[in-house]
């Protein structure tokens, strides 16, 4: 199965955070699943980590090297057409306007990838998630 990470995810795998489910761990640690992760949540944690909202150890770059090689996460970038569909990306919960959240949505729909998410809020959006 191809499954994209949610920021969260990922920062909860990494920590091995009690509030990654045993279900999404299963799926994340099966060799036979390929991980992916959007360059939104590599800017999402980035900004974070530079306003001081979020904290990573030992510090950002190395934590993100680790995720990216240490658990074989391929990274999706951000395209010219993916910013064409984000665009046109409807508002099924008006009060759900996270721009990282939308790309990764976007992400997950263009590139048939499963959501490995605790947020329900984007099952709104058509995609298919897990947790």
């Amino acid at each position: 199965m191809n499954l994209l990470l949610d920021t969260h995810t990922l920062i909860w795998f990494a920590d091995s955070d009690p509030n990654l489910s045993a279900h999404a761990l299963s799926f994340i640690a099966d060799p036979a699943n390929n991980l992916f992760l959007s360059m939104a949540s590599v800017w999402e944690m980035a900004i974070k980590c530079g306003i001081g909202k979020l904290t990573l150890s030992p510090n950002y770059k190395e934590y993100l090297s680790k995720a990216i090689s240490g658990y074989d996460i391929s990274i999706l970038g951000i395209t010219c057409a993916d910013c064409v569909s984000y665009s046109t990306l409807p508002f099924p919960n008006p009060k759900h306007r996270d721009p990282y959240d939308r790309m990764i949505v976007i992400h997950a729909l263009r590139y048939a990838l499963v959501l490995l998410s605790i947020d329900d809020k984007l099952d709104g959006f058509g995609v298919n998630r897990l947790w």
